[in-house]
């Protein structure tokens, strides 16, 4: 299919009062914007950072197990891919897969000397551990468990050392594009006070998104306030497909603050499990045992499943994480961040069982891209966790995704660095169509929000099915058309403001995935369909893959074979 055009869809807001040029934006501050920002501008680029919250408030911080690379003695970039591919359950794109093993060690390294420090043996090398579906110790890890918090840091720092030119608090609106459908940079809102304040506008031919997940589409997740899916959302507005999104991996081990708990929740890492706790139901049985020849470090969906399952024979609304075994010496130094939170909820994981459930933690789908990070829309690139690079397939290989996030930025940088050098980008400050003067999508009130997760939590959680998932697709229906009909009829619609917005974009994202997960009538990865409860490789090993129509319609469709579309961008 050609590049998109555009579908003209852009949310209610004041036309930008204000303006920046630059070669390049990156949109998001986590791994993999700030390693994007940071090799454009080496590159000579003049580039942007604008980010949600402060720089370091993303995803990337909240990271705890680590980076996975094949970076310890007998393990090899091979082997690396196979768990990968057998994580992925047979919708990985072997080349993406390919290429982030092979590049990855030495991202790594480039990331230690950007001045990320990694734990180490007393004997200086890399300390490694092992995560659920790998075979080997590859997950370099910070702090015992502060992975993303000391990458994060480090990447900020580089970024402040070089001088970028970062917007912090700024919520990202719609990616403005030129009179040729190319992208011409994105308005946005910047709250609160500074240089910039209000609706304003970076112009720029080439836009980097680097916008994290979606996890607050459900009622409890491991993502923070800000992951309202705005990414995938702007994509979607501007005209560029979604692939995968009803692949959202649920992390098996979430601490369990009780049935009403809401919003983000903290995780017990998966390196717990890979140090040796068990799961273990009530009577203290461990119920992995048998389930899979890994037990407790089985991929995730295999043990977010099991725990399910587990809660349903017992009635209980969690399991338990059982370390105590580990001792007092061991919390404190290996897994300290994971032994605060715990006793900051009242439980003590060197004397009790930590209780855990699943809760909503990564989306393996997102916005289409080839090996350079290109979308398609010309112009438009996306990489991290609002991408779907073929990397993932239907559930994430543990620790994969810092390392996904490093790759593909570094690939991105590089392209737009060689087209900017061919001049196949416009001139500097490109010229975006003007900002409609009548309101273009409706905005959902600020309650819509809660409305929304729990439909979503309800109809398309960890266990799905067609009468759950046709009721969530009517509830939220009944919400779109609210909106629309309000705005069609009386011209009426919800005041613009971070509130507004944030619900719509994750209306925007509710509405495709739960479209995904009714058309995919199998189980596969971290997709589980209660009707289908089997893989169905001979009609289901292939990607869904989703458009937004200029009615707000949505455009779904089916890949003929697992081969991950390509963007058709290569000449552009």
């Amino acid at each position: 299919m050609s590049a998109s055009v555009g579908t003209g869809i852009r949310l209610h807001a004041p036309a930008p009062g204000w303006s920046i040029d630059a070669d390049v934006v990156v949109v998001g501050s986590g791994v993999a914007g700030l390693t994007a920002a940071l090799r454009c501008e080496a590159a000579g680029l003049t580039t942007v950072v604008v980010t949600k919250a402060r720089l370091d408030d993303g995803s990337t911080r909240w990271a705890q197990g680590g980076i996975a690379a094949a970076l310890g003695d007998g393990d090899t970039p091979e082997q690396h891919l196979d768990d990968t591919l057998v994580a992925g359950v047979g919708l990985c794109d072997e080349g993406a897969v390919r290429t982030l093993v092979t590049e990855g060690p030495d991202a790594v390294r480039r990331l230690i000397a950007t001045g990320a420090h990694f734990d180490e043996t007393p004997e200086g090398e890399l300390d490694l551990t092992r995560e659920g579906g790998h075979h080997r110790r590859r997950i370099a890890h910070a702090g015992g468990d502060a992975s993303g918090a000391e990458i994060s840091r480090a990447l900020v720092e580089a970024v402040r050392a070089r001088g970028l030119h970062t917007v912090e608090n700024a919520l990202v609106l719609d990616l403005l594009m030129d009179a040729d459908g190319r992208t011409a940079g994105v308005s946005l809102h910047v709250m609160g006070e500074g240089q910039h304040d209000g609706v304003g506008a970076v112009l720029a031919p080439a836009v980097v998104l680097a916008t994290g997940g979606m996890g607050q589409v459900f009622s409890a997740t491991t993502n923070p306030h800000v992951s309202t899916g705005d990414g995938v959302a702007l994509a979607l507005r501007a005209g560029a497909e979604v692939s995968d999104l009803e692949f959202v991996q649920f992390h098996p081990t979430v601490l369990f603050l009780g049935a009403d708990a809401e919003g983000q929740q903290p995780l017990v890492s998966e390196a717990v499990r890979g140090e040796g706790a068990h799961l273990v139901d009530a009577d203290g049985v461990r119920f992995m045992v048998g389930q899979h020849e890994l037990a407790e470090l089985a991929p995730r969906d295999i043990v977010a499943k099991g725990i399910t399952r587990r809660m349903q024979e017992r009635g209980t609304q969690h399991m338990y994480l059982d370390g105590r075994h580990f001792g007092a010496d061991m919390w404190e130094h290996r897994f300290p961040t994971i032994l605060a939170a715990c006793r900051a909820h009242g439980i003590d994981p060197v004397t009790e069982p930590i209780p855990v459930a699943p809760a909503a933690h990564y989306a393996s789908g997102g916005v289409r891209t080839d090996l350079q990070g290109r979308t398609t829309v010309p112009g438009l690139y996306a990489c991290g966790e609002v991408a779907c690079t073929g990397v993932h397939g239907a559930n994430r290989l543990a620790s994969n995704s810092l390392l996904e996030g490093l790759v593909y930025a570094e690939r991105i940088a590089e392209d737009i660095k060689q087209r900017h050098t061919e001049k196949h980008l416009h001139a500097r400050v490109p010229a975006p169509v003007p900002h409609p003067q009548t309101p273009t999508h409706p905005l959902l009130p600020p309650e819509a929000r809660f409305a929304i997760q729990r439909v979503m939590t309800a109809g398309a959680g960890v266990l799905r099915s067609a009468d759950s998932l046709a009721e969530a697709a009517a509830q939220l229906g009944r919400i779109h058309a609210e909106a629309v009909n309000s705005l069609a009829e009386h011209g009426k619609t919800s005041e613009p403001g971070v509130d507004t917005w944030e619900a719509t974009n994750l209306l925007c994202v509710a509405r495709v995935l739960v479209a995904a997960a009714r058309r995919r009538e199998e189980t596969r990865g971290c997709h589980w369909r209660e009707d289908h409860a089997d893989r169905d490789d001979t009609n289901w090993r292939r990607h869904i893959v989703v458009g937004l129509n200029p009615d707000r319609t949505l455009a779904t469709r089916t890949t003929q074979t697992a081969d991950f579309p390509a963007t058709n961008l290569q000449e552009q």
